[in-house]
């Protein structure tokens, strides 16, 4: 009877494994060996739930990493394919995370408030509707979770063995700087592999500088230069005979310099050379990552233009009496359209190896927010009229400051377009937005006096409202002499707002 029912729990796979057991004396049934009743116990049938994992996604094409803000849905709730799951703040907004698949969240894995999770991290699992969830098995490379931060490198160490003597590795080892390193230094150590721990930081403040790093180049080929050398005799060179001078400096010196200044404590005064560390978030990462190589890659060329707007001013007041509300950036962004669409030869990108010329006209217009600066975008601002691009630019700025903006929403465009002007800022250049080739810095209306003729042909001392225009472009595809017609022509369509009305 027992034996009827223990054939019946497993089916036919229990009972091959039974065939192959060693017999019992006195009696009918034969039970596994040893190494069968470990395999018995490992099946997946007597484990836990399979479960499905949910991925950190990759939800903007510049994304590398994303914190988990908020879960949306809890443990043991039914979860269909399209429900929010989660919200994670990426390289530029805050974005819903929806489900793929059909099931109950059985297990979060990565909790709220968690940073810097990279992506194809697991965050959790889903059962299929009908198992028992509390049971899900849970893989071993996501039940730490510290196992979804980057690996730190790992430092293997040799035994030392006196008959053989061979210079140290100098390899760069990013897991291991503890010092700060200029710019001109950290080229050096990335360019020939070179490790800053093998020397003591000579600069301000225990920087890492140039000088540094070339001691340390010097140091290395000094050593390749001795495994060059044939041996005559039998014992190796000692490469450590004589000490670079900055560590002899460390040696002698009787108050070392820190490598890194200390940080304050709070609560209590700041003492002198401490500093406070203000964590960044990760679209601010991104935007000084992406600044650097838009200023370090891309040849800015400058060119600046004064705009006369009273004609603008008396438009926007005329539509103000039918309340019809928009702003000089609505008339601005409308121009700078109208003029993409006379020179499409401005309203190009470029991919690293060609250029291309976009047939749709989208704006990106910056907007500044508590977690930095994004650009959401104003499609097809050519079709648009002033009163629409208006409602586009006030929603998608609101948006943008709540973190809502979908991805849709701020990938892409052809053309930038960042005003200080509401700040009082007079003129300035602005960075330009790759892959864009041009991006538009606007300032501020000011007044200033004008000698203009009358209709008897007298001059005199008229006050006009101008404002600056300043256009950044990518010397590669836009040359002076277009960038120069792009801001005459954008020039004339902002002083005669009724050329806007044509187009």
């Amino acid at each position: 009877m027992a034996a009827s029912l223990w054939l019946s729990c497993g089916g036919k796979r229990v009972a091959r494994l039974l065939l192959g057991g060693r017999p019992v004396l006195g009696a009918g049934v034969s039970f596994p060996a040893r190494g069968g009743w470990r395999h018995l116990h490992g099946t997946r049938e007597l484990l836990g739930t399979p479960g499905i994992k949910v991925l950190m996604p990759a939800l903007s094409p510049t994304m590398e990493e994303g914190n988990i803000v908020k879960w949306l849905k809890k443990e043991g709730e039914t979860v269909d394919a399209g429900d929010a799951l989660c919200e994670i703040e990426t390289d530029k907004a805050v974005v819903t995370m929806e489900s793929s698949d059909d099931g109950i969240l059985a297990k979060i894995l990565v909790e709220e408030g968690s940073k810097n999770v990279r992506l194809g991290s697991l965050i959790g699992l889903l059962v299929e509707e009908g198992q028992d969830w509390k049971q899900v098995e849970i893989p071993t490379d996501g039940s730490d979770p510290s196992s979804l931060a980057p690996p730190a490198p790992a430092l293997t160490s040799t035994p030392a063995d006196p008959s053989v003597s061979a210079p140290p590795k100098l390899e760069h080892q990013p897991g291991k700087l503890q010092v700060r390193l200029s710019p001109a230094a950290r080229n050096i150590l990335e360019t020939h592999g070179l490790d800053p721990s093998n020397i003591t930081p000579s600069g301000p403040r225990g920087i890492f500088t140039k000088e540094d790093a070339l001691k340390l180049l010097e140091e290395k080929q000094k050593g390749k230069s001795g495994e060059l050398k044939p041996l005559v005799s039998p014992a190796p060179p000692q490469l450590t005979a004589v000490p670079s001078a900055s560590q002899a400096t460390a040696v002698t010196s009787a108050y070392p310099r820190p490598a890194v200044p200390p940080v304050s404590t709070p609560g209590q005064p700041a003492a002198l050379g401490t500093f406070t560390e203000i964590p960044a978030s990760n679209i601010r990462r991104i935007i000084a990552k992406r600044l650097t190589e838009s200023k370090t890659a891309i040849p800015h060329a400058y060119a600046a233009a004064d705009c006369d707007i009273d004609a603008i001013l008396k438009l926007r007041k005329e539509l103000a009496k039918d309340d019809i509300k928009v702003s000089v950036n609505d008339f601005i962004i409308k121009a700078t359209a109208v003029t993409l669409k006379q020179m499409p030869d401005v309203n190009v990108t470029w991919d690293g190896e060609v250029c291309r010329q976009l047939q749709s006209i989208d704006i990106s217009i910056a907007v500044a927010t508590d977690r930095g600066l994004i650009t959401p975008i104003i499609k097809d601002v050519a079709a648009k009229g002033i009163k629409e691009i208006a409602a586009s630019a006030k929603a998608l700025a609101k948006k943008a400051r709540d973190g809502k903006l979908l991805p849709e929403e701020y990938q892409g465009g052809s053309f930038s377009i960042s005003n200080l002007g509401m700040f009082g800022i007079n003129d300035f250049t602005a960075v330009i937005n790759p892959p864009q080739a041009c991006i538009l810095a606007v300032g501020r209306a000011r007044p200033e006096l004008k000698i203009v003729e009358d209709e008897e042909g007298n001059e005199k001392l008229q006050q006009h409202q101008l404002m600056t225009v300043t256009l950044s472009s990518d010397g590669r595809v836009v040359d002076d002499e277009l960038a120069s017609k792009f801001l005459e022509t954008l020039k004339a369509n902002i002083e005669n707002p009724m050329r806007l009305a044509l187009c």
